[in-house]
């Protein structure tokens, strides 16, 4: 039973957003697909102990998914356009079972989560449930809210999908960048949610940035000439890469005191590849402006290079592509760290108004570069401020511990 549940998991693994896209992508009902994998899942977890694992388990469970949703259609085959379908599945399911590899429809499930017609706060949570299958409440405590108002909003998009017929398809190219930059996005958003436990000890967020990491993955897989889907790859694995390092006894570490033995080699070099290979095709993009940087940053430490005029000029470009706050307050912390925190103070103080009031990270740098530039009792109150507006506890002391430094000089 053991075996073969970690067999079913495997499978789950590497084929439940592939089964699960082939099915929905027929009969445009994502529910109804999941719910006859779920059953195939279980039939899986009946039979194979008894029986021995089949050569093939994501033929097995796709045959038993298919069934199921047969079954199910014909229990309710007043909805005519679903019933419509039922030849062609089991059409294309026979050849499926003959050996020939049904297509990977994955690439058109993440463009249906992010279709304009879904609520955008939503379309993360759906790629997560639809393509890797985590359940609502592991969604939702990620996310923290409720497991039912989770549940809720994955229910009202999956009928959306089926309700306004909305095509399994992958946009014709005037609509393919604007409908990528949302799936890009949902990507990076739920690896952010799990970035910000970088303790790790919140089980709410455990192995989020990981599945993302693996959803980043499968776009790239599914789409090897979209240059941004590798920034987007190579930027979460720049970071991941450091994540062992951000804590040390329970302590924040800044990026440039963090011993670079604990960062993990072989994300920094896939991650170093997939930019390379983003960079081939000439059309830079946010995401990979932010991997440079972050490589940019790992040159720095890892091979003592000089990198910060770079990086103040990949700022440039950041903000000339794509402006944010985050990358304005970036650009004067690079700055700074090029010796320049004169400039790097004029750029902080150019920032004034909403997004700036309340947002941590600026009152943050600025502390930084007041403190470097001897203006101690400013830089005391920008470190109150800072550390006021943190909700990471072991960052907050960090900050607070910057501050009691500039009391005792």
């Amino acid at each position: 039973m053991k075996e073969a549940r970690a067999i079913a998991e495997a499978a789950a693994r590497a084929s439940y957003g592939r089964l699960v896209a082939w099915l929905a992508a027929r009969t445009r009902d994502v529910a109804e697909a999941e719910d006859a994998l779920a059953g195939a899942f279980a039939s899986a977890l009946e039979a194979w102990p008894e029986r021995g694992v089949p050569d093939e388990p994501e033929a097995w469970l796709f045959a038993v998914a298919r069934r199921k949703l047969i079954d199910s259609a014909r229990r309710a085959i007043t909805r005519n356009s679903f019933a419509s379908d039922l030849a062609l599945i089991a059409e294309e399911a026979e050849a499926a079972m003959r050996g020939d590899r049904f297509p990977d429809e994955r690439l058109k499930l993440l463009f249906v989560c992010a279709h304009p017609a879904i609520d955008s706060g939503v379309r993360t949570p759906l790629m997560l449930q639809t393509v890797l299958g985590l359940d609502a409440a592991r969604i939702a405590s990620a996310f923290l809210v409720s497991p039912a108002s989770m549940g809720q909003r994955l229910v009202r998009a999956k009928k959306k999908i089926r309700d306004a017929g909305l095509r399994f398809e992958t946009p014709e190219p005037e609509h393919l960048a604007e409908r990528l930059d949302a799936v890009l996005a949902a990507v990076y958003a739920a690896f952010g949610t799990g970035w910000e436990d970088a303790d790790g000890a919140d089980p709410r967020r455990a192995g989020l940035a990981d599945e993302a990491i693996f959803l980043g993955r499968v776009i790239v897989q599914l789409l090897p000439e979209e240059p941004e889907a590798l920034g987007l790859l190579a930027l979460m694995l720049y970071a991941h890469a450091r994540r062992r390092a951000r804590r040390q006894d329970g302590a924040y570490v800044p990026l440039d005191e963090q011993d670079t033995r604990l960062w993990d080699a072989t994300a920094i070099a896939e991650a170093e590849t997939a930019l390379i290979g983003a960079g081939r095709y000439g059309k830079p993009g946010r995401y990979q402006l932010e991997a440079a940087i972050q490589s940019a940053h790992a040159a720095a430490r890892l091979k003592g290079y000089d990198t910060s005029a770079a990086i103040v000029a990949l700022y440039d470009a950041l903000l000339a592509t794509a402006p944010s706050a985050g990358a304005a307050v970036g650009r004067a912390a690079a700055l700074s760290q090029a010796g320049r925190n004169e400039d790097a103070l004029a750029n902080l103080d150019a920032l004034h108004g909403d997004p700036f009031t309340d947002y941590q990270p600026y009152w943050a740098a600025r502390a930084h570069v007041l403190a470097q530039l001897g203006r101690a009792d400013e830089a005391r109150d920008a470190y109150t401020r800072a550390a006021g507006l943190s909700e990471d506890e072991a960052v907050r002391r960090f900050l607070l511990d910057r501050k009691a430094q500039l009391t005792i000089v």
